[in-house]
């Protein structure tokens, strides 16, 4: 099984590489799901057929998806908001204002997980292709795993715990909505559909993501920033998709100067992307809609290799034995000294970078030891531990 996480900056033509790219894959024999997380689907314009919350036969061997988060809020999350709703309606919230509190922001994220961990444990499919939404909410969507691993994990437990012992008390003294435990059980019920998620999302042997850029400056540096919190997380970043390059084929005067700032953008990119695949589309002179457009599209992002393959071999994260030394190196490319944190707390090591923070739950072997120091050269992180 593969998995691809296709992202980039809002408008950057990711829906269309992620289409092109699962119908290359069909192509070559992959049975082949592509599924959309972004809020403001436009999978169904890509392929020009209509789709729906439910996989959907595209042609032999493709079948297209588009996350419908509000089912998805019904289906998993609908004895939590019931109960949230009341709980704000009693504090004195009106009914429609109580009833959007009780969805927090991340949730639509959220429920797709589910679906990429029933597709990737379902043997149905070869390769899920899943375009995401823009990279701000691709970087939370990916990060909410472990987030709510952690909760799972060591708050709530107890919190239940507490909750069955003193239920009953508050129950006779005060009006107050309190939480049964078919909401607890609703809460735990869905942790254990996307449990295991972030195990596939991280392993490069199986996922791997693909960021899509457009030749411009505030779009290639946010490229950068996602590249660097991709690491930080532990995400294999594959290739990178110079989308919409104007073509030398242009002789007109007027395109000159773009194609002269096109090619000081395009050296940035092999620079600072050098140690993954780097690949170029050029600007079409219509619009890439359709199976026939999307297989041109797919053939020169390709040139026949399998899109479905590794396109390199880059990994974020390692832990090696250096003599008595046991050092942890996380790869987060064009983090600053500056931005970068590295403190331990009890059996764990947390990492910020910037607005970012991940905390990394040591194995035995490394609890033992003390944190020697860490050093930042050439966006790779060094922990080493004694």
């Amino acid at each position: 099984m593969r998995v691809l996480l296709v992202t980039g900056k809002g408008g950057v033509g990711k829906t269309t590489v992620a289409a092109a790219t699962a119908l290359g894959a069909a192509d070559l024999g992959h049975r082949t799901l592509v599924m959309s997380t972004d809020p403001a689907h436009s999978l169904a314009d890509a392929f020009a057929v209509p789709l729906g919350d439910s996989p959907t036969s595209v042609m032999e061997n493709l079948d297209a998806q588009q996350i419908d988060s509000q089912r998805r809020l019904e289906q998993y999350w609908g004895e939590v908001r019931d109960y949230l709703s009341d709980l704000f309606d009693w504090s004195g919230l009106s009914g429609v204002e109580a009833e959007e509190m009780a969805v927090f922001p991340g949730m639509d994220e959220l429920f797709a997980l589910a679906d990429v961990k029933d597709h990737t444990t379902s043997n149905a499919y070869d390769l899920l292709v899943i375009d995401c939404a823009p990279t701000a909410e691709t970087l939370r969507l990916l990060s909410l795993p472990e987030v709510l691993a952690w909760y799972m994990e060591k708050i709530f437990p107890a919190g239940k715990k507490f909750h069955k012992a003193v239920r009953p008390v508050i129950s006779r003294m005060t009006s107050m909505p309190i939480a049964g435990n078919e909401v607890l059980d609703s809460v735990e019920g869905f942790y254990g559909r996307i449990s295991g998620v972030r195990d596939i999302l991280t392993n490069p042997e199986i996922t791997s993501a693909r960021l899509v850029v457009n030749p411009e400056k505030m779009v290639i540096s946010e490229a950068r920033r996602t590249y660097t919190y991709l690491g930080l997380f532990g995400y294999a970043v594959d290739a990178v998709i110079v989308n919409r390059v104007l073509p030398d084929t242009i002789t007109d005067p007027y395109f000159k100067r773009w194609q002269e700032i096109q090619a000081a953008h395009l050296e940035t990119v092999e620079q600072g992307f050098a140690e993954v695949d780097r690949r170029r589309l050029r600007l079409f002179d219509e619009e890439m809609v359709g199976v026939e457009k999307l297989r041109l599209l797919c053939e020169e992002l390709y040139e026949g290799e399998d899109p479905a393959a590794r396109l390199s071999m880059a990994e974020p994260f390692h832990v090696m034995e250096v003599g008595d030394d046991v050092i942890m190196t996380l790869a987060i490319p064009f983090a600053e000294k500056g931005e970068v944190d590295v403190i331990r707390v009890g059996d764990e090591i947390v990492v910020t970078v910037g607005p970012y923070r991940r905390a990394f739950i040591l194995p035995d072997s490394l609890k033992r030891r003390k944190v020697n120091g860490a050093k930042l050269s050439e966006g790779v992180l060094a922990v080493t531990f004694t």
